[in-house]
């Protein structure tokens, strides 16, 4: 899973930052990002697209990575920038936080996807990333773990949705309760089975 940061160093690049989101599906709350910049050395086991690990093992892995990586950025965009400038926006809004959020300058970003962010910083974007590189695999984690304390506190202030077990995506738990409750403060207005209630 090292391909991409490797061809990245033998062009010249020496600090690259993986970055991904999490949350362009769920019907509420924000989607945040993560960028990460690992060490050459980083040998931590089992990190792989978020999607595909229990979230224990996100969580397990949370720290390992936080505590190993050179630099970690989170950026977010919450509800209100998602109606106000499309999913897909606001996603390249908050992985621009996160870049932003880091604490060293990379030279050179593997975006998961298959849009460049808006920044000066050289960039390559690659799809499905979080499954083919290990630093895009990393920030996937941490945006995912992220995002998904973020929905659990939500879930105390709007107990009634269930957003701690479904994290705001559209399962027919969460639709029900929309129907039955109407949208509440963090819902995305501009999302289908929420803009038609």
């Amino acid at each position: 899973m090292l391909a991409f940061e490797n061809q990245a160093m033998l062009n010249g690049y020496k600090v690259i930052a993986g970055v991904d989101e999490a949350g362009r599906g769920p019907l509420a709350g924000p989607v945040v990002s993560a960028a990460v910049i690992l060490p050459e050395n980083f040998d931590v086991s089992g990190i792989n697209d978020s999607k595909k690990l229990s979230e224990k093992k996100r969580e397990a892995l949370f720290p390992v990575i936080q505590k190993r990586a050179i630099a970690f950025g989170i950026g977010l965009a919450d509800h209100k920038e998602i109606d106000q400038i499309n999913i897909l926006q606001a996603s390249l809004l908050s992985m621009k936080r996160a870049v932003e959020a880091l604490s060293v300058t990379p030279d050179y970003l593997l975006v998961d996807g298959k849009f460049n962010i808006a920044c000066t910083i050289d960039q390559r974007s690659v799809i499905k990333g979080d499954a083919l590189s290990l630093s895009i695999a990393a920030a996937s984690i941490l945006a995912k773990v992220t995002r998904d304390r973020i929905m659990a506190d939500l879930d105390l202030q709007y107990p009634e949705y269930g957003f701690k077990r479904h994290k705001g995506y559209p399962t027919k738990a969460h639709k029900d309760a929309i129907l039955t409750h109407g949208p509440c403060p963090v819902h995305r207005r501009s999302f289908k089975g929420v803009k038609d209630i």
